[in-house]
Formats: structure tokens, C-alpha cells, sequence
């Protein structure tokens, strides 16, 4: 059995083991807050009540926002994993090695088919979307693992949901939506969260993110579980830190319960606990 490799990330649920790491950084400018509220809410709105993954890098604010307001976090994930490269070597195909080790991390983070084709909770991925290649690569990935251990392949199908994070654009009959043109999106629930454009930009593009890219170069390099230190790391770091917190206080619990509450499935008991619960923190 591979040890697994997961990226060091700091947790911002308990920042009081920075210590002076932040010391001497500017306070982040969260121009975004409210977009990022919005998203975050609506996110959560439309998971289902399900286990929660956030793939890749570029939702990772939104994961820790709600892991600054939530009661109870403990169905958030962050899911590191950039599949870019998947198809840079000839072939396309990867290396035994790395299909092994690639398994090993993500059975790290409860995704091994066995357990996946015994549970009944919807398994919900969430991530900023363009094309949906990502998606569909790491669909493909549980797909042929559940087939090389003989797992229920249709069982975990059914618990697979998708949420997707899209760049904001006037509705009309001919908008282009991503799922339209993606052939393997047709078995699986989709919904989408319109982000508006300068907030899609900054995450998908433009942020300083607090981990690397854990590519497929990465997968078993042990290195990536060390923190960064570096000046770009640590303004990251600060940024980040600054949204957990900006999650815990009043006033943006009582904006996440006003966007929550327009959503339909406040109709559902599990949303209006939550609800609830934020309001008795505060978030009214």
C-alpha cells in the first residue's frame, strides 16, 4: 500500500498555531467579500446536504468562508488535484506508478470506490468550470478504479452530484452552458452557481493561491508536505486566514442566512437547521 501524499495547508479553523508568520504583512483587501458570500451560500445551497469537495485550487476561498461561518464543517473538503498534465505524456496515459499513487491520495481523502459504493450521502464536487475537464478526468479516474476493484460503479454514480462554479453572462434562449457540450455530464445531476466575472477572474486566474499545483508530477513528491514561507505564500496565507475570520462574525453570517433563505432548497430541514444554527451565532 502507497503512502499517500496530501500538500501541507495550514488549518484556518484554528489560526492561533501561526504564530509570526503573518507579522509585518499588509491587512488583504477582501474587495470581494460579497460576491464571495454569495457564491459561497449558494454553493451550499445546491450540495444537497452531501459530502463536499472542492477539486483543485480555485474554490478554496469559498471552502474556507464556509469553513469560518459553518456550525459544524465537518463535510467540507478541500481535494487537491490538478489533472492539466494527465495527458502530457504520448498516449495520454499514465504511468502505473502514478495511477497507484494517485489512488493512494485519494483513498486519503475517502474516495476509495469501495467505501464510496457503500455510502448513501450524496458526493458532491465543486469546482470554478469552464470546459469541465477536470470533472470529467476525475470521474474517469474513480471510474476505472471502481472497475480494477470490482466496486458498483452505477451505485457510486448515483451519489455523484456536481457543482459548478461559472463565470456570470446575460441570460438568454443561446446562453452556452458548459454541461451542454460535455457528453459524460448527461449521467450525472449538475448545477451550476453564477459567479460574477471579477470574482470567476480572480479565482480562477488571478489569486495567490496557499498551495502548489499538485499535478501529476507532484503526486508522490513528499516536499509539497512542507509549508512555503516564501513572501507570496504568506500574503496568500493572510488572505486566507482574513476569510475564515470574516466568516465567524455577524454580519456575514446574517448575509449567507439572507442569500440562503432565496435559495429553494431552504424548503429542505437539513438547510433550515443550518440556517438556524447560523442565526443562533449571530447570523440574524
Amino acid at each position: 500500500m502507497r503512502e499517500a501524499i496530501r500538500p501541507f495547508r495550514w488549518d484556518l479553523v484554528r489560526p492561533d498555531h501561526l504564530g509570526s508568520l503573518l507579522d509585518g504583512l499588509p491587512e488583504p483587501d477582501l474587495w470581494f467579500l460579497d460576491d464571495l458570500i454569495d457564491c459561497a451560500a449558494k454553493v451550499l445551497a445546491r450540495s444537497e446536504d452531501g459530502e463536499l469537495y472542492f477539486v483543485g485550487r480555485s474554490a478554496d476561498s469559498v471552502f474556507d468562508l464556509l469553513g469560518g461561518t459553518l456550525p459544524d464543517p465537518g463535510r467540507l473538503h478541500l481535494l487537491p488535484l490538478s489533472t492539466t498534465w494527465m495527458d502530457s505524456r504520448p498516449g495520454g496515459r499514465l504511468h502505473p506508478a502514478e495511477v497507484a499513487q494517485l489512488r493512494a491520495n485519494l483513498a486519503a481523502h475517502g474516495l476509495a470506490p469501495a467505501g464510496l459504493a457503500r455510502g448513501s450521502r450524496p458526493l458532491v464536487f465543486a469546482d470554478v468550470v469552464s470546459t469541465g475537464r477536470t470533472l470529467e478526468q476525475l470521474l474517469g479516474i474513480l471510474r476505472d478504479w471502481a472497475a480494477d476493484e470490482r466496486a458498483d460503479w452505477p451505485a457510486i454514480l448515483r451519489r455523484v452530484r456536481i457543482v459548478g462554479l461559472t463565470r456570470r453572462k446575460h441570460t438568454s434562449p443561446n446562453t452556452h452552458r458548459w454541461q451542454q457540450h460535455a457528453n459524460w455530464a448527461r449521467d450525472v445531476p449538475i448545477r451550476n452557481v453564477s459567479v460574477e466575472s471579477a470574482l470567476f477572474s480572480y479565482l480562477a486566474d488571478h489569486q495567490h493561491k496557499l498551495t502548489p499545483s499538485f499535478g501529476r508530477y507532484r503526486w508522490a513528491d513528499r516536499r509539497v508536505r512542507r509549508p512555503g514561507r516564501d513572501d507570496r505564500t504568506r500574503r496568500a496565507l493572510a488572505e486566507a486566514v482574513r476569510i475564515a475570520e470574516a466568516g465567524r462574525t455577524p454580519a456575514v453570517r446574517a448575509k449567507l442566512v439572507r442569500v440562503l433563505e432565496r435559495e429553494p432548497a431552504i424548503a429542505e430541514p437539513w438547510l433550515r437547521d443550518i440556517v438556524m444554527r447560523l442565526a443562533a451565532k449571530g447570523g440574524s
